[in-house]
């Protein structure tokens, strides 16, 4: 049992056949998500990788009630938030924050950092007098490694590790249990990555978080995350340990993506790669039955037809394809 009450490796957030979809000018409709179900256990950081527009930043703003859903269901503990009003979430929402990706963007500019950390302590009143407000303000400073210093600063003045780090001290500042990490390393230069990543790291294990950090790089995945969900035109096509999908891969594009990793070793970077072609299909008119059989080199007949069903193939390592023998 942790100290919030929850106990280890219990289901924290679950998302059962969400989907969004956006409708456009010409009143055409963008499948974001497309039935997903999902699940994040607490204290484990369960990472969503994919091409880019894939879906994933949609799932999730959508699983921590940032966007509506089109259909589905989305529980934080046993509690369905998915219809919830913004008022009757205020309270479950304080323990679901977002780290964005772009640290340039996502800190008001006209803001000091006094105020863009204390915003939310502000906003849901945490503590009674101005003092108390800057004295979190200055601990949560200390806890990501930004001077006390630099408290009246502007964002302008900082740099982009530093500038996410604030981001990153203004979503822990109400002591969430589920933090949402959004390609937050992916506007950093190389050298600052490792920095932020080591961070996020720690205070996951600080402050007992359930993390969702989505990206593309499988480098930093590996590093980061204890089970990997794989994303390809909004659905989930595999979900498993880091471990077991890395050195099992079962899916085809799964394989596509890790192939594409560069390796260390000189000697094989002269190995032949295997890359995806194919037509690349649109999320307003997705194809028929499995959405990646236009790219897929197996794909048969059925896969034109029939959509997939997620199976498992043990050990809780699930895959939707009509393809594995496993």
């Amino acid at each position: 049992m942790t100290s919030n009450g929850t106990e280890r490796g219990q289901v924290i957030l679950r998302a059962e056949k969400v989907t969004k979809e956006f409708k456009t000018r010409k009143k055409q409709f963008v499948h974001a998500v497309s039935d997903v179900d999902l699940s994040l256990h607490h204290g484990e950081t369960l990472a969503l990788v994919g091409e880019s527009g894939c879906g994933k930043s949609t799932l999730a703003r959508t699983l921590i009630h940032l966007l509506p859903v089109t259909s589905g269901k989305v529980f934080y503990k046993d509690q369905e938030i998915t219809k919830m009003s913004d008022r009757d979430f205020r309270l479950i929402g304080q323990k679901m924050q977002m780290v964005f990706q772009d640290p340039y963007a996502s800190l008001n500019p006209r803001m000091t950092v006094r105020d863009i950390i204390a915003e939310p302590l502000v906003t849901h009143k945490v503590f009674r007098t101005k003092q108390e407000t800057t004295d979190r303000v200055l601990e949560l400073m200390e806890k990501v490694g930004v001077p006390g210093d630099f408290l009246d600063r502007y964002p302008h003045q900082f740099s982009g590790g530093q500038r996410q780090r604030i981001g990153i001290a203004r979503a822990i500042a109400l002591e969430p249990e589920i933090l949402v990490c959004d390609e937050p390393v992916s506007a950093l230069d190389v050298s600052v990555q490792s920095q932020v990543l080591n961070l996020i790291k720690h205070l996951k294990q600080d402050m007992e978080l359930s993390t969702l950090f989505i990206g593309h790089d499988l480098s930093v995945i590996n590093f980061i995350a204890d089970r990997v969900a794989v994303m390809f035109l909004g659905r989930i096509c595999e979900v498993a340990t880091k471990d077991e999908l890395y050195s099992r891969p079962l899916h085809p594009y799964t394989s596509f993506l890790l192939d594409a990793i560069p390796k260390p070793d000189p000697h094989l970077r002269d190995h032949p790669r295997r890359y995806l072609s194919g037509e690349i299909p649109s999320p307003v008119h997705p194809p028929e039955g499995c959405h990646f059989h236009t790219r897929c080199p197996y794909a048969t007949e059925q896969c034109k037809r029939e959509v997939p069903e997620m199976k498992d193939y043990g050990g809780g390592h699930l895959a939707a394809c009509h393809c594995i023998r496993a």
